[in-house]
């Protein structure tokens, strides 16, 4: 090979690597939604550079021949894998899709046939002759209607793909459009490079700038993957994310006609989607009086109402936004409903004891009081029956927050506080949904909000016993900070009741000191070296100094010794 043929492919080479650098890449992306079927596409694409370079550099027409063949089926690769990305990667919903693909297979498929057999009947190559005006010479052969045929198939194929990829361009978020626009130009480079080859328009010395044109798109495709993050950072539709929501979501128009219902509003409402979409507002609300009467209210509307629903009632927390355009001209309202009624049943429960207990506090005041306390270790308990990973929890904390109480000199009826109050340190459990109490592993930012929540949930039901009303310095303020960065109010150091800052000491050495799906046990040296490392942050330095001195004594004990 002379200095002229080198130069000549060296440019053919160049765009060989660069796709396979890209299809390395994508392959080890190929978990992520569509990049699998992306990875084929490249996959075709190389394959048909390292073809076309085998068979330019090819002298036999036979060879040519065979290396042009092995081109069309890596092309069939890529037209196979281009439709599959685009509904996978924009999550087009096809009503049949084994069907579908079975059928845009058909095409290909028959044509491979034809071009195995092409010996003997040269329905392909009809009329094969070396063209020898370039540095290596060139195969030529009259394309035939069947060729013709299957080049217009796979054109409509590219653009009905282009085309969903140019829909969702125009439906999705800004970052995910700069991504969209990457991902379409990288597809639109090559498919206009084969069109510029079929009549015979050159932008380059060489004779065909196919490779160059599919390098060129792999290149825009891998400064997308740096830029971008394509593939890394994936945009879920919209649909997807309402279909799958636990909370109701029903969406109406100006004139308040439901346009949009999730599968939890269609089952809390016991009707179908055709029963629903299209129906007016009223109609559909039949059963939720409350909410009728507000629809007409001006701005935003936060409620609760109940609903009569197989043969139970349900109560449901009812968060109303209006929709508005760029001209705040209402274009609707979105209401998006959460089911609250095992919280409301535990308020009405506890609300009912209250009475009753209230009542027999007149008759009985001791036995009242043991009553109390003993009702209180049964809603302990039964939190416990939820969590099953902190069983024994409460008991343990209870214990060791009295002795250090003790120790800090309270006494009489604030040290029986204290103990109600850390027994029922964490009631507000009770309101947070199983899925997310039992879940194992890290939790996301949206469900570590909801746990967050517990205390003010924990104000809630018991801010309503006037009992403990002295006791509810624990549940609500256990997880505010001495340095101020706790929740759920922010309280910074005095501001803090002093019960809630001896029970956060006690909390957290049994908290790192148990076994949890979340939490290794921690030996007894890094718990005290923690309390000391946070003293002044997040706990009360004094507090930190009376606990450490009584586990130095023996008289705390870590919760691996005392189980």
């Amino acid at each position: 090979m002379n200095r002229s043929e080198s130069l000549y492919l060296l440019p053919f080479l160049g765009s060989l690597l660069l796709s396979i650098g890209v299809l390395i890449y994508a392959w080890r992306h190929r978990s992520a939604t569509g990049v699998c079927a992306y990875t084929w596409y490249a996959l075709g694409q190389t394959l048909w550079i390292f073809g076309f370079i085998f068979e330019l550099i090819s002298s036999d027409v036979s060879i040519k021949i065979f290396w042009d063949g092995f081109q069309w089926l890596a092309g069939f690769i890529s037209l196979i894998a281009f439709p599959i990305f685009s509904v996978r990667f924009t999550e087009y919903k096809l009503k049949h899709p084994g069907q579908m693909l079975s059928l845009s297979l058909i095409v290909p498929t028959v044509f491979t046939l034809v071009l195995v057999t092409d010996s003997t009947h040269h329905w392909i190559y009809s009329n094969p002759f070396l063209n020898a005006t370039t540095p290596f010479p060139e195969l030529v052969y009259s394309f035939t209607p069947i060729v013709y045929f299957y080049g217009i198939y796979s054109y409509l194929i590219l653009l009905w793909s282009m085309s969903l990829l140019v829909r969702r361009f125009f439906q999705t978020h800004g970052l995910y459009r700069s991504q969209m626009a990457v991902i379409i130009l990288g597809f639109l480079i090559p498919i206009a490079g084969t069109i510029l080859s079929l009549t015979n328009i050159q932008f380059a010395p060489q004779r065909d700038g196919t490779p160059f044109t599919a390098a060129f798109g792999n290149l825009i495709i891998a400064w997308g993957l740096i830029r971008y993050r394509v593939f890394d950072i994936l945009p879920i539709a919209r649909d997807i994310v309402v279909e799958n929501i636990l909370d109701l979501v029903i969406v109406l128009d100006a004139q308040d006609r439901v346009v949009d219902a999730n599968p939890a509003a269609l089952f809390a409402l016991n009707r179908k989607a055709a029963q629903v979409i299209g129906k007016h507002a009223v109609k559909v609300f039949g059963e939720w009086p409350e909410l009728i009467e507000r629809f007409n209210e001006v701005g935003n509307i936060n409620t609760e109402v109940s609903v009569e629903t197989f043969g139970s009632t349900f109560f449901y927390e009812v968060k109303s936004t209006v929709l508005v355009d760029k001209h705040q001209r209402s274009l609707g309202r979105v209401f998006v409903s959460r089911d609250v009624t095992e919280r409301i049943e535990l308020q009405t429960s506890l609300q009912k004891i209250n009475e009753e207990l209230e009542e027999r506090v007149k008759e009985r005041t001791w036995e009242l009081q043991e009553s109390y306390d003993t009702t209180l270790e049964g809603w302990a308990r039964a939190l416990e029956m939820r969590d099953k990973e902190t069983k024994d929890h409460s008991q343990r904390v209870t214990d060791q927050t009295v002795k250090l109480a003790q120790a800090m000199g309270i006494a009489g009826d604030d040290l029986i506080q204290i103990r109600r109050g850390a027994i029922l340190h964490d009631i507000g459990k009770m309101g947070i949904p199983d899925e997310i109490l039992g879940k194992r592993g890290e939790l996301t930012i949206a469900e570590r909000k909801i746990v967050q929540r517990h205390p003010i949930y924990s104000y809630e039901l018991l801010s309503q016993i006037p009992f403990l009303e002295k006791a509810l310095d624990i549940p609500y303020c256990h997880h505010e900070h001495w340095d101020g960065s706790g929740y759920p109010r922010g309280l910074k150091g005095e501001e803090i009741p002093l019960a809630a800052r001896i029970f956060s000491v006690v909390d957290v050495w049994d908290a790192v000191q148990s076994d949890r799906p979340y939490n290794h046990v921690w030996p007894k040296k890094k718990a005290i070296q923690y309390l000391k490392d946070e003293s002044g942050k997040y706990f009360d330095p004094e507090c930190v100094d009376v606990f450490l001195d009584l586990v130095e004594k023996g008289k705390i004990l870590s919760p691996t010794r005392e189980s």
